[in-house]
């Protein structure tokens, strides 16, 4: 059976007025650099009446430059043709500087589009993450970010020299011959429709790439960051199977957008060839006539050639510019989305730190003692996630200052939901949790994570040295903060062996460190933070018996004085606590001192018991 694949989702939708909200996106990324737009708007301006104003130069050689030379006057024909020369030159060194003016502009954009989609990607609270993957947001960043970039490097002034050339040729056509200039514009006809045509069909084509080349994205992101499974279970070849799937579809999409672009440049070519065509008989016809002269359909001829040059540059354009359009827009609906979980307008900040339950002292901010802990309060809370069932029906709890709780109940009791409320990467549906009397969505964030700390089972630890990964609780610790954390959770000896100590690099994920030793550092984190209240999501669940053993000293010491929530299926977690909570379909059944359950008859005395028959 092959592994399930992930399917699209609503962060991946579109809504209907995305196009807009991607131009307004494009014009705030432009917006600081108007003064350089305008100023390249003027120089290519510029380019586009140089290249455009060479043919009259040569229109006037032959109509009255070479009949004058003849005469025995090579004034007008020295002047005709050094004009023309000046003008090629002043293009080539306008094109120069455009062209490198454009390119500095258009990395100055999308290092701006990068920073904002990181800085916005990371706010997005932690239900936007669940719904989406890993791999759709490493494409926005990638394959999307490259789309915007080629076309504003290497398309957008080409495109705009196009545009300007034509229309100046347009109204030079005009004023050179009128009747040969009306049979130019006939041609338009056909061409405004071929355009509209293919502008319809290529948006939807691209935005197939772009969804496309997503899920291969996804699907190697996953790929990569589950290799171990895949390996050890043999899923090469389905894995290979999706991929080329995945890849098949993204070849699909990018052959019927090209198709779209072969169809747009094989009309457009065929339009402009017949035109010239009949510019040519029509023209000759009316020099025989005496209407017009040669020098005019000379120049009629170039300016037609130089017309549907733009014209075919303007094809090969529209095709970067459809995959950057759709890009865009990808970029723009993340942007769009705003987090469920809201920063206060006026946030509240809490209460000075209360008496330690145990010392009698009050420990100041910044004194270096640990901090008393904070009360927790949960009134008339509701959640689901989404649209679904109730995961907290009703739920009331108050953990006084200091106290430690252990929650324990079967998978899917609710207990990691309480902690990620708790903790605020959710919103309750309904009533409030406060932190001494403050509602968490009253806190600032910064304050609310320096007082809050959640150690998962994950234990991720991010590229660069030991010291590094320890440093995260706290920047600006020095290296014997550092020593004193990880003496405290027992990982200095493990760290001593290393090769460079201290200065070892974790590697990938931290793959140099076996879980237990990647846990370890995970609670060295805590140690340096040095929050009010610690949140434990069974941080014990990778440790061997030796390890736990360590680690629960380790906790004792650093959860004293502290308010602390540990989820726990080890049941020796448990003996650290104060009190334990036992949870089932998102309500409290039992609630006692770890002594007080264990004597009793209920839930928590099954359990326990059962895992003491196991160690047996």
């Amino acid at each position: 059976m092959s592994i399930p694949r992930v399917e699209e989702d609503e962060v991946e939708q579109l809504p209907p007025d995305i196009a807009k909200k991607a131009r307004a996106l494009l014009f705030s990324l432009v917006r600081p650099h108007l003064p350089m737009a305008v100023f390249l708007l003027v120089i290519v301006v510029l380019t586009a009446l140089f290249l455009v104003i060479g043919p009259i130069f040569i229109a006037d050689a032959l109509d009255n430059g070479v009949p004058q030379a003849v005469a025995g006057d090579p004034g007008p024909l020295i002047r005709a043709v050094s004009a023309f020369v000046i003008s090629a030159i002043a293009s080539a060194v306008l094109a120069f500087a455009s062209t490198r003016l454009v390119g500095i502009t258009a990395q100055k954009v999308v290092y701006s589009l990068r920073s904002r989609l990181f800085g916005h990607i990371q706010r997005l609270d932690l239900g936007y993450h669940e719904r989406s993957t890993s791999g759709r947001l490493v494409s926005r960043q990638t394959s999307d970010m490259e789309s915007v970039q080629q076309f504003l490097t290497y398309s957008l002034f080409d495109t705009a020299l196009a545009l300007f050339e034509m229309t100046f040729i347009a109204v030079t056509l005009i004023v050179l011959d009128v009747p040969l200039a009306l049979v130019v514009f006939l041609g338009f006809i056909p061409l405004f429709f071929i355009t509209k045509s293919a502008h319809s069909s290529q948006r939807n084509a691209y935005r197939r790439t772009r969804t496309s080349i997503a899920k291969v994205i996804v699907h190697f992101v996953e790929t990569m960051g589950g290799i171990r499974a895949v390996q050890a279970y043999r899923r090469q070849p389905d894995r290979r199977g999706t991929l080329k799937d995945e890849d098949t579809a993204y070849r699909d999409a990018n052959t019927d957008a090209l198709r779209g672009v072969a169809w747009f440049a094989g009309w457009t070519r065929l339009v402009g060839n017949v035109t010239q065509t009949v510019i040519i008989i029509v023209g000759a016809w009316l020099v025989i006539e005496g209407w017009t002269q040669i020098g005019v359909l000379a120049a009629f001829i170039l300016y037609l050639r130089r017309f549907y040059g733009p014209l075919d540059e303007l094809v090969q354009s529209f095709n970067l510019y459809q995959s950057a359009s759709a890009a865009l827009e990808k970029m723009a609906a993340v942007l769009d989305t705003d987090p469920e979980v809201v920063a206060p307008a006026h946030p509240k900040v809490l209460p000075a730190h209360s008496t330690d339950r145990n010392s009698g002292a009050t420990s100041a901010e910044g004194s270096g003692q640990a901090p008393s802990g904070r009360s927790i309060d949960l009134n008339h809370v509701r959640f689901s996630y989404g649209d679904g069932p109730d995961v907290l029906p009703r739920f009331d709890l108050r953990i006084p200052a200091g106290e430690i709780v252990a929650l324990v109940g079967a998978t899917g009791a609710g207990k990691s939901t309480l902690v990620k409320l708790v903790t605020r990467f959710y919103d309750p549906s309904e009533g409030r949790i406060t932190i001494d009397e403050v509602d968490l969505r009253d806190l600032d964030d910064a304050q609310l994570r320096k007082s809050v700390v959640m150690v998962t089972q994950e234990s991720f630890l991010f590229a660069g040295t030991i010291a590094d990964n320890i440093r995260i609780g706290n920047p600006d610790a020095g290296d014997d903060e550092v020593l004193a954390a990880a003496t405290a959770v027992g990982l200095d000896p493990y760290i001593r062996n290393l090769p460079e100590g201290y200065e070892t690099d974790v590697k990938k994920r931290g793959g140099r460190l076996s879980s237990g030793q990647r846990q370890l550092v995970s609670f060295a984190r805590v140690f340096l933070a040095n929050p009010d209240i610690v949140v434990l999501d069974e941080a014990t669940a990778h440790l061997d018996i030796p390890s736990e053993r360590l680690v629960q000293t380790a906790l004792a010491t650093v959860l004293e004085g502290r308010t602390a929530i540990i989820i726990a299926h080890r049941l020796s977690t448990v003996e650290i606590a104060d009190r334990v909570l036992v949870m089932d379909s998102g309500r409290i059944i039992e609630d006692g001192t770890p002594d007080e359950l264990i004597s009793g008859a209920g839930k928590f005395a099954q359990l326990h018991k059962a895992w003491r028959d196991s160690l047996v």
